[in-house]
Formats: structure tokens, sequence, C-alpha cells
């Protein structure tokens, strides 16, 4: 078993005047403070494989931290990579290729020209016939989900505005997001529309920031710094299809792929099931991915998800807390290394206002269509 030993990130922000190489080292170097190690005791870098391979290198990061030789692998793209990198982690540790193992990602879209929107560029069916004819981005895909959904389960507006109003209370508990103004349901109405059914309060943040985790054996995990956090399980599945179809060409727009095998993965790893976990940081890059999520990951049967959330509760006091820190719609959106970091300061008991009482499970998911991951940690 590993542990994770040392997180970190740099203040999400709309536009940052740094850029994402200057963030990435600035988020690894606060992880590696964080858990009391220098650089030189890195002999090991695990990334996403879609993102940082072209944006912040391992090869760079390395000549920047002091790294010698050392083991590098990057997996999937996105969230998934996010939280799936401790499988390779715990690869490299276990056959002797690595001792301490550092992740790091970051994304610079809040300046970027196309922001998120031209990460699809590399998709040339999308290109050729969907976005020459308006159908650009990601709130138009997802709010093709969200009608579906609304079609065959009866989800009302409503339903959406609660988990934007729950994960806007707990983004002003914790605080140090980028979204400072309380949200109720009305203000949610009053949102402005971006892709009918989704509003403004529907869509994730747009952020430029980095974050950053470390990792090693649960023996070297002792001697550092602070109390290892326990990676008790990680779930890693993705399904034939290419991104040029899955947003708007798969037969069953409301099943996430990979998310059941995944989740079936992770949760024996750990060997719990879903009711042991105290919280949930989720992919939520719109209310309705969030939502579809709670029920393809188990909490609920599928149509349910609306009356679980009205009836359990997913803020900080609810029945099934998600996102304690804001996620992404009001803390920032940085593709999940920020639930990761949060996830880890929960279990640590260093999450502030937004603390919950003495968590002992969570978990992290990453939502990279059609891959999913998911990552079980413990006190």
């Amino acid at each position: 078993m590993i542990a994770i030993v040392g997180v970190g990130e740099t203040a999400p922000t709309r536009r940052s005047e740094k850029d994402i190489r200057a963030l990435t080292v600035e988020a690894a170097l606060s992880a590696l403070e964080d858990a009391g190690l220098a650089p030189s005791d890195v002999d090991g870098i695990v990334t996403d494989a879609g993102i940082m391979p072209t944006t912040v290198p391992h090869e760079w990061m390395a000549a920047q931290l002091g790294i010698d030789a050392h083991f590098s692998a990057a997996l999937s793209y996105g969230g998934t990579g996010i939280v799936a990198a401790p499988l390779l982690a715990e690869m490299a540790i276990r056959q002797g290729l690595a001792e301490v193992v550092l992740f790091y990602f970051g994304v610079d879209w809040g300046s970027r020209p196309g922001g998120p929107y031209a990460f699809h560029h590399i998709y040339p069916a999308k290109m050729t016939f969907e976005k020459p004819y308006g159908f650009s981005g990601q709130p138009s895909y997802f709010a093709l989900w969200a009608r579906r959904y609304m079609h065959e389960y009866g989800l009302q507006e409503e339903d959406l505005g609660r988990i934007a109003v729950a994960q806007r209370e707990n983004a002003l508990r914790h605080g140090g997001g980028q979204v400072s103004t309380p949200l109720e349901l009305p203000d949610y109405f009053n949102s402005r529309m971006i892709s009918d059914p989704l509003r403004a309060a529907d869509c994730c943040l747009i952020t430029d920031g980095a974050g950053a985790y470390i990792m090693t054996s649960m023996e070297r995990a002792r001697d550092c710094r602070k109390k290892p956090v326990e990676v008790r399980g990680v779930g890693y599945a993705s399904e034939p299809i290419t991104g040029d179809d899955i947003f708007t060409q798969k037969s069953d727009l409301l099943r996430l792929p990979g998310v059941a095998r995944a989740t079936s993965q992770a949760l024996r790893a750990a060997d719990i099931t879903l009711n042991d976990v105290d919280f949930a940081e989720i992919y939520d890059c719109f209310t309705i991915s969030c939502l579809m999520q709670i029920e393809d990951l188990g909490f609920c049967g599928k149509g349910e998800a609306a009356a679980f959330i009205r009836e359990k509760g997913i803020s900080i006091n609810g029945g099934l807390p998600v996102n304690t820190h804001g996620g992404f719609l009001s803390y920032s959106y940085r593709l999940g290394i920020e639930h990761v970091v949060e996830a880890v300061r929960q279990l640590r008991g260093e999450a502030g206002e937004a603390q919950l009482a003495d968590p002992k499970l969570g978990i992290v998911t990453g939502l990279s269509v059609p891959d999913y991951g998911l990552l079980v940690l413990g006190a």
C-alpha cells in the first residue's frame, strides 16, 4: 500500500499573471514542503497523458526541481489521469523503480485562447460535423444529456439548482475559491442561460491554476512531516468509443462509460462498500454530470438522484457531503487536482470551516470520457 504524504495547490484564479509552467512548479514545491521532503528526494514523476506532456513535460519539471534519473509514466487525460495516477506510482514503488513519486497537474484555460472549448479541436469529426454549426463546446454536449435525462426521468430544473446551491454553500464555508457570492434557488433561476437547460450556475468555473501531490510507501510515509493518507483503492476503466462520438453519438447518452467497472475495482481493492464512504469529491464539470455520477457510482438507482440529493443532502451537513470545497462549480476548475487536495486535507482534519466530523474514508472521481477513474482514500 502507498500513501499520499504531501499536497499543494496554487490559489485558483480566472487569469493568472504566471504561466502554466510557473504554476505547476509552485504547486509541486508546495506539495514537497507539505510532505517535509526535498526535490532531490523525488525519483518518480507521474501525470495525465493528455495535457501535461504537451504543456509541462516531465523532463522539464525534472530539470526545474533538480531531479536526476527517475521513473516517468502517464495515464489517461485530465480528471481520470489525476485520480488514477496512484496505480502507476504503486507499481513503480512496489517494483523498486521509485521511492518518492510526484504527481502534478495544471491548466491555464482561464487565459489561454479558446480555454476548455478548444480542447475538443483534436477530434476531426467534431470540427467537421458539429462545431461549424454551433454545436460547440461542453455546455452544448452536457445540455443534450440534461434534456434527455429530463425526458426520461422527469428531472426538474430546480433539481439541478439544488446541486449548484449546495456546492456554493460548501465553497463559502471552505473559503479560498474563485466565487464569494451566496447562491440561493432564486439566484439560480436568474442565472444566465448558457445552453438550455444549463445556466451559468450549472457550469464549472474557468480557472488558471495547478496542484500536486506526493506518494511514497507506507513505511517511508511514517517519516514524513504530516499524517499519511492511505491510498486504499484505485479503479480505472475505459470503453471503446472515440472522443468524436462520446458526447453526441453513443446509443445511451445517460450511462457514463467506465463508471461501474472502475467503482467495482476501487471498492473491492479497498474492501469497502459505498455505505462506508464519509464524503465524495465528484467530477462536477456540470450539475448534470455530478447528478449522473451519483447514480452510476451506485449511491442510488437510475433516475433517483434528484430525490436522493433532496432527501439525503449533499452539503457539508448532509448525509453524503459532496465536493466539500465547492467543486468545479464554485471553487475552481482544474479537472480534479483540487478534489484530491481537498480529500487529503479532509482526512487529515485540515479543512478549516469546511471540516467534516472525523472522516475516515473518502472517494474522488475522475471523468474523462470514455475513461473513468475512482480513488479511495483513508485516514
